[in-house]
């Protein structure tokens, strides 16, 4: 089954006919809210929304664990995850859907493992391509079929939040081969991967990286809002069709 967590800006998905919703306990704590099933164009899929239904919860404690837990246990195998984003790179303008290949974790003091040495092996699983490749390129083949446009590939500098990011720290994140910055990524791509869950996102740039373009001296919230609303409208008609093309495979 496909399972939609949705970031700032998608708490909850219009095209969604809910079925049920199902409040999940796990070994890891409270996930973020309870699984909402449903039906998109016919397909059964099940949404999250990582920060809350009341976007309630900042990125630094969201229980990520609990969140890819109550997924897998209810069925999930793959997973498609919606995040707002800074753009970095002078490509990613704020209204743009990125595909990312690659991530960077800046973040610290999160619950990044389901493998801790308690009573189990130490088990170091591989992330050299953190992305599923297929995911990746099945969310591509949905914004060409939706017909809208999107930038294939971007490495995508998680930090720790819930501040926004110094120009400063933006340079540095650059320098080190950045293209757009967040703060849900990791470990959400991990702990999927220690999970074998087929896992890719897509980044919703909202606005330009702080000292980049309109965000020179300073982020308008209102125009990442309006960013967002704007661009979540596209999101939603690239997961109607990601969903058709998954219960086709």
């Amino acid at each position: 089954m496909l399972a939609i967590i949705g970031g700032t800006g998608l708490t909850q998905l219009a095209n969604l006919a809910i079925t049920h919703r199902q409040v999940a306990r796990t070994p890891y704590g409270e996930p973020s809210g309870a699984l909402t099933f449903g039906e998109i164009s016919g397909h059964q899929v099940i949404f999250l929304a990582r920060h809350g239904y009341g976007h309630t919860i900042p990125p630094h404690r969201v229980n990520y664990p609990a969140n890819l837990w109550a997924l897998k246990h209810h069925g999930t195998t793959h997973i498609v995850s919606v995040a707002s984003v800074g753009g970095i790179h002078p490509d990613l303008i704020p209204g743009t859907l990125v595909i990312p290949h690659q991530i960077i974790d800046y973040t610290h003091g999160r619950k990044a493992s389901f493998f801790n040495g308690e009573e189990q092996s130490v088990v170091h699983i591989d992330f050299t391509e953190p992305y599923c490749a297929t995911m990746r390129q099945r969310i591509l083949d949905a914004a060409r079929s939706a017909d809208e446009p999107c930038v294939d590939s971007g490495v995508y500098a998680c930090v720790q939040g819930p501040r926004l990011e110094t120009a400063a720290e933006i340079n540095r994140l650059e320098r080190d081969g950045a293209s757009m910055v967040g703060m849900t990524g990791m470990p959400e791509a991990s702990l999927a991967r220690e999970l074998e869950l087929n896992y890719a996102a897509i980044g919703v740039v909202s606005n330009y990286a702080a000292g980049r373009g309109t965000s020179k001296r300073a982020i308008d919230p209102t125009e990442v809002q309006n960013n967002l609303a704007m661009t979540m409208e596209r999101v939603r008609k690239v997961l109607e069709h990601l969903v058709a093309l998954h219960h086709e495979s």
